[in-house]
């Protein structure tokens, strides 16, 4: 009977999945770095044998670079399984780069109905300005809050 990592490992094998080892082997080398970088990064990708980290913040690339020696040798000292593909390796270099675009929250639809609140001014209060002009605007204000008031 086989369980559940045999028959992923199963199906990662067919070619038509093989792109799924190369997921895990990128998780595998994010991995490698430090908590706070791999919260920096974007996404990333291998593209002509080239993995590329994008990262979202220009801290994260600076990070990467002290680092990225010292993984690099690491991976080549000991390249992990997931990380070969017919006993070669799916990337010879590690780069990275900062995007400056921003990530797509996610949003939950609301109904499109505009909120409303209860207003919570009452409107009475004495205004003693000198000012004809404004006096009759603070008025005309104050005779609109009276007027929601009223109709609530």
């Amino acid at each position: 009977m086989k369980n559940a990592s045999q028959i992923l490992n199963f199906i990662q094998s067919k070619p038509q999945f093989s792109k799924l080892s190369y997921y895990k082997c990128i998780n595998i080398v994010q991995s490698m770095f430090t908590s706070p970088v791999q919260k920096m990064i974007n996404f990333a990708y291998i593209k002509n044998k080239t993995l590329f980290f994008v990262f979202n913040h220009p801290v994260g690339k600076q990070e990467f670079d002290n680092n990225i020696q010292s993984i690099k040798f690491a991976l080549n000292f000991h390249t992990p399984d997931e990380c070969k593909e017919n006993d070669v390796k799916l990337f010879d270099d590690i780069k990275a780069f900062v995007t400056h675009t921003p990530k797509k929250a996610l949003h939950v639809e609301s109904k499109n109905k505009p909120v409303t609140y209860k207003e919570r001014a009452s409107g009475t209060l004495h205004v003693e300005i000198d000012d004809e002009k404004l006096n009759k605007l603070v008025k005309s204000i104050q005779d609109i809050i009276k007027a929601k008031n009223d109709t609530n």
